[in-house]
């Protein structure tokens, strides 16, 4: 196959899943910002895998052990292994309302590009979420 040309597959419903170390707290975190749970494994006791989902966007996080146990796959248990961009009309406020709940700060509000107002935080796990707001042009 050359390169750049499209696979010949059909795949639809794209979403993104993070490895945590305690699958209820993150999502306990996401629910707090918005997202509502669409699915949980098992239905009692600790999850090993979420789902959540806001305005159409689905993220899930899936527990580190189970994957290397039930998956073969090797996640890494720290560091920043993905981030995840939400867009907000006010990011100060946002930021400050998430900083002031306990919500670990990594970046206070700043203009980046002249567009576009970002400040960054971390969830329970230490991904990186982005807030963002376009500024006036």
């Amino acid at each position: 196959m050359a390169t750049g040309e499209p696979f010949n597959v059909t795949v639809t419903d794209p979403e993104a899943i993070f490895f945590s170390s305690d699958v209820e707290r993150a999502s306990t975190f996401y629910r707090r910002l918005g997202f509502v749970e669409t699915f949980r494994v098992p239905g009692d006791g600790s999850p090993i895998h979420v789902d959540l989902e806001l305005n159409g966007y689905k993220i899930g996080f899936a527990s580190i052990d189970s994957s290397r146990q039930d998956h073969g796959l090797h996640p890494a248990s720290d560091g920043q292994r993905a981030t995840l961009t939400l867009w907000t009309g006010d990011v100060r406020a946002t930021y400050g309302a998430l900083v002031e709940a306990g919500v670990t700060s990594i970046a206070e509000p700043q203009t980046w590009l002249d567009r576009l107002l970002i400040a960054w935080v971390a969830d329970p796990d230490g991904h990186p979420i982005q807030l963002v707001q376009p500024l006036s042009t």
